[in-house]
């Protein structure tokens, strides 16, 4: 299991906004027991190729001012889905990252 720079971004940045010390630990301790993905430019070049054929294809995934995390997400995902057999996205937002990976809501990854 990886957690991918982005989702620690957008998770943290909220947490910081509510002033949620103990969850921030708690994310921290997170990422010190599994993989963590850092952003790359390699990762950045791959959401930029998904960001122009979603917009091609009228299927965004953010504003199109927005740096879109859902593309990068995806891009990460690929990446780290070629160093080994597959990768499956846990998320809340399965319609956006189903058009670039695999993505599934992740509580029917855990049940």
């Amino acid at each position: 299991m990886y957690v991918p720079e982005i989702a620690d971004y957008e998770l943290r940045r909220e947490l910081l906004r509510m002033n949620s010390s103990g969850s921030v630990r708690r994310l921290d301790e997170l990422k010190s027991r599994l993989h963590y993905a850092p952003i790359t430019t390699e990762a950045m070049l791959k959401a930029a190729e998904f960001w122009a054929t979603a917009r091609s294809s009228g299927k965004p995934t953010a504003d199109e001012k927005a740096l879109d995390a859902d593309a990068i997400l995806a891009a990460q995902s690929i990446l780290l889905s070629q160093a080994s057999d597959r990768a499956i996205v846990a998320t809340t937002n399965v319609s956006h990252l189903s058009q670039f990976v695999d993505a599934r809501s992740w509580r029917d990854i855990l049940t």
